[in-house]
């Protein structure tokens, strides 16, 4: 059997490849309102979500980028953790969140709007939106100690809320 000749060129640079997670267990539904200034916000209502993970890192000698059965277990995780939740973002502008005895309030336009702690799940965005939740995920991912020695160059995160519609986050070494 004859071998092909290898391009000097493509030898000098590293063999990258990418691992695309696109699986049906990688999704939740959450419980939120877009708010659009000072005054005017959604009503709360719900979204199915969908994730999908691109992964770009070194293919080593034996053929393998990394372990990329820890990024499915994190993502799996993740999507668990606001899964069936409402969420607020607490960088919000124009959200204030108020703990109380019993509920936790979200007080916007003179509005306090309560939630039981135990459906409520607070995160670090401005806004619940798809845009925030795709940098959410994506720097979840970037910070997490069991990926560090992966060698990941290149990392994309989309957030999809119904087929056709949605927003991603991506991350480039260079």
């Amino acid at each position: 059997m004859k071998e092909l000749a290898n391009n000097t060129l493509a030898n000098s640079a590293p063999r990258l490849s990418t691992i695309e997670l696109n699986k049906e267990a990688l999704n939740f539904s959450i419980a939120h309102f877009t708010i659009f200034n000072a005054t005017e916000r959604e009503d709360l209502h719900g979204h199915n979500y969908q994730l999908e993970c691109k992964a770009t890192a070194p293919l080593s000698d034996t053929g393998l980028l990394f372990d990329y059965a820890i990024l499915k277990k994190m993502l799996r995780a993740m999507c668990d953790e606001i899964d069936e939740k409402m969420i607020l973002p607490s960088q919000s502008p124009h959200l204030e969140i108020e703990h109380g005895n019993d509920y936790t309030y979200g007080i916007f336009n003179g509005e306090r709007i309560p939630f039981l702690p135990r459906d409520l799940i607070i995160l670090p965005i401005a806004n619940s939106t798809v845009e925030e939740l795709s940098h959410y995920f994506l720097d979840r991912v970037l910070n997490h100690p069991d990926l560090a020695d992966a060698g990941i160059v290149e990392l994309y995160i989309k957030i999809l809320s119904s087929p056709g519609q949605g927003a991603s986050a991506h991350w480039s070494q260079n």
